[in-house]
């Protein structure tokens, strides 16, 4: 098993869920309103005035196959508009209840 976190510019969200769709990703874990900045061009995502776009975060677990279709397809997603900004990071699950 897989656990994938994507986090992702708010504009983002209904493309992410369709991506979690279409690999059969059912289930996840959504925290609403994240903050950052990407670490290379990315522009800061603080929802202030300044910096008025925020981030969402989303965490599913799928297995390795699923998983290497959900980042194809969340990479694609992110090279479409990669000012939005949008990354997923993939960690080994060796246990879940």
């Amino acid at each position: 098993m897989k656990a994938i976190m994507i986090s992702f510019d708010q504009a983002h969200y209904e493309n992410v869920i369709a991506v979690l769709d279409r690999t059969n990703a059912r289930g996840f874990t959504m925290v609403p309103t994240t903050y950052g900045r990407g670490t290379k061009t990315g522009d800061p995502h603080f929802g202030s005035h300044a910096w008025p776009s925020m981030c969402s975060t989303i965490i599913t677990i799928v297995d390795e196959e699923q998983a290497s279709a959900l980042l194809t397809r969340l990479k694609a997603l992110d090279e479409e508009s990669e000012m939005l900004g949008l990354r997923a990071f993939e960690w080994s699950i060796d246990n879940m209840i």
